[in-house]
């Protein structure tokens, strides 16, 4: 548990961290050139879920979304107190990974209505749509944990790696 708990808390003050930085260094509507025709910084206010999913919704109904993001958070804890000690370290770093950045963005739910975004990845006429370092975390996060289901040993899900 130690691993899980250690990782989300980095997890989220990198993301608090480089979101006060953002706010505080970057206006929205003008982009910060990083790497010309691919990567910018620019200040965006989701009030969505993941990349920009709903963020068209009514304000009076946004408080949805931050139940379904406290839901989720619950439910992920749940898994974790009753899996984890029987998990694999890479399910563990998964866990925690996502749960950092669930709280982050949580938290600046709770704090502006909306989740800062502010890194910008493009190629051409392809473009990602911002996001942040919490929803690196999870992508990463949920890509680990869908790997170890996938392709991990099933004696190691089961019984943990002192066992195996």
């Amino acid at each position: 548990m130690p691993l899980v708990l250690g990782l989300a808390t980095a997890v989220f003050v990198a993301d608090q961290l480089t979101k006060k930085w953002a706010l505080a260094r970057l206006d929205a509507g003008h982009p910060v050139v990083v790497i010309p025709d691919f990567f910018h910084l620019v200040l965006v206010m989701n009030p969505g879920v993941a990349f920009g999913i709903f963020a068209g919704v009514p304000p009076r109904w946004r408080w949805i979304v931050t139940l379904f993001s406290l839901s989720a958070l619950a439910l992920l804890a749940s898994l974790a107190f009753r899996i984890l000690p029987r998990g694999s370290v890479v399910a563990r770093v998964a866990i925690g990974l996502v749960f950092g950045g669930a709280a982050g963005n949580l938290l600046d739910r709770w704090r502006f209505g909306a989740v800062v975004d502010f890194l910008d990845v493009f190629w051409r006429m392809y473009h990602w749509p911002a996001f942040n370092v919490a929803d690196s975390a999870i992508t990463v996060g949920v890509c680990l944990l869908a790997a170890e289901l996938a392709f991990g040993r099933d004696d190691v899900l089961r019984r943990g790696p002192a066992d195996a």
